[in-house]
């Protein structure tokens, strides 16, 4: 056996036996004397499994089972008890505990629980593994850029517009990139193998849908600002979406299309069709800890594409650019970006401009711990050893920005 135990008991002899048992087993013990000393090891980056004693003084055993439920729900907690308690047994199996050992458990009973709840614990992490890798390389990791939760939210809910096959609706601030969600979603569905076509859904007469559709057969048709659709396009489309399910709708819109509907603009039947899958993209004033990440990306992207080299992007030009509102939100944070590549000056936004010192410096203390936390993937201690910061200072910083390091994990 190869793993990791977090061995929690306030006694020290019983500690240190049952530590020796398993390190001579081949194991890693990991020795705790209390909930507080325990407390920083579990997690879902915790590739072991826990043995803790229920009494203890302080916060329990039970409250140290409370604690690992929350954070991973999927972390083996195998309870020590008293010689005939089975009342605490019970209560502990009740509260999602593995498994519970009657104290003093013998080496060959200990060995035997742990074996089992590390192999389930190796699995778990296996599956965890294979998920962020599968992740990692699809549609969504690769085109929808982000470390916040919102951004993960974002990539999650195109998943599962993807996975459901029906018609989409994406909602979203102008410039928010309805037209990329909408590939997004076709390259993560079945369809991905066959044609995506976007089209302007203004002006669209009823044969030049028919033909889109054509064109699209078994892929996908992108209808951007489908309520700009004319009445005549809507009717065919209804039609349409039943003569021909094979090919997959998405529509975009930055307008409110039940309002529309309400109005009359827009054909109640073909609105009801589209609002069954609902997709909105968040605007960037949501989620201002993505900016420099998609700035980074933008100013890559555009080097790449006219063969120049990529200029150095400061920690003030960042948190200049997280100051401003972007009411163009992507699109025209991508333009800045392209400027900026090209040799145009990133000017501060007057709201930068007019921050005092100790605001500035705030932004700027923001932008590099979101930074540092994205590139270690929610590492803590990797980021705070990258910012050169002790772990407590770097906590307090976290704290003081609302931060979570789990919100940057993949």
């Amino acid at each position: 056996m190869i793993g990791k135990v977090l061995l929690v008991d306030d006694d020290r002899a019983v500690r240190e036996a049952l530590g020796q048992t398993l390190d001579l087993a081949g194991l890693t013990p990991v020795l705790a004397s209390s909930y507080i000393e325990a407390k920083d090891h579990v997690g879902p980056a915790f590739e072991g499994v826990v043995v803790s004693d229920i009494r203890m003084p302080g916060k329990d055993g039970f409250a140290l089972l409370e604690l690992v439920q929350k954070r991973d729900p999927e972390l083996p907690v195998i309870l020590l008890t008293g010689e005939g308690d089975v009342p605490m047994a019970v209560r502990g199996m009740a509260g999602g505990a593995f498994d519970f050992l009657e104290k003093p458990c013998a080496p060959k009973a200990l060995l035997a629980v742990v074996e089992k709840a590390l192999k389930t614990r190796a699995w778990v992490m296996e599956n965890r593994k294979l998920s962020r890798e599968a992740k990692r390389g699809d549609a969504a990791a690769r085109m929808l850029v982000g470390a916040s939760a919102v951004a993960e939210a974002l990539r999650e809910a195109a998943r599962a517009a993807a996975r459901s096959g029906a018609e989409v609706l994406i909602t979203g601030a102008p410039g928010a990139g309805n037209a990329k969600v909408a590939e997004v979603i076709h390259l993560l569905s079945a369809a991905a193998p066959r044609a995506f076509v976007k089209q302007a859904a203004a002006g669209l007469a009823p044969e030049t849908l028919g033909a889109e559709f054509a064109r699209a057969e078994g892929g996908t048709l992108y209808l951007d600002e489908v309520a700009d659709l004319p009445p005549p396009a809507q009717f065919a489309l209804i039609e349409l979406l039943e003569a021909r399910p094979a090919t997959r709708l998405i529509a975009g819109t930055y307008r409110d299309l039940a309002a529309e509907a309400q109005a009359g603009r827009f054909h109640p039947e073909l609105f009801w069709k589209l609002e069954g899958v609902k997709l909105r993209i968040p605007s960037l004033a949501e989620r201002p800890e993505d900016i420099p990440l998609l700035f980074r990306h933008y100013v890559q992207q555009a080097c790449e594409q006219s063969n120049l080299p990529a200029p150095e992007i400061t920690p003030e030009l960042l948190a200049a650019l997280m100051a401003r509102d972007w009411p163009g939100n992507a699109r025209a944070l991508m333009a800045e970006a392209l400027r900026f590549a090209t040799g145009g000056a990133a000017p501060p936004a007057p709201e930068a401009a007019a921050l005092g010192l100790a605001a500035r410096m705030a932004q700027v203390e923001r932008t590099l711990l979101t930074e540092a936390l994205a590139r270690a993937q929610g590492n803590a201690t990797e980021a705070a050893a990258a910012l050169k910061l002790p772990r407590k200072t770097f906590y307090d910083k976290l704290a003081r920005h609302g931060l979570k390091p789990e919100d940057f994990r993949p």
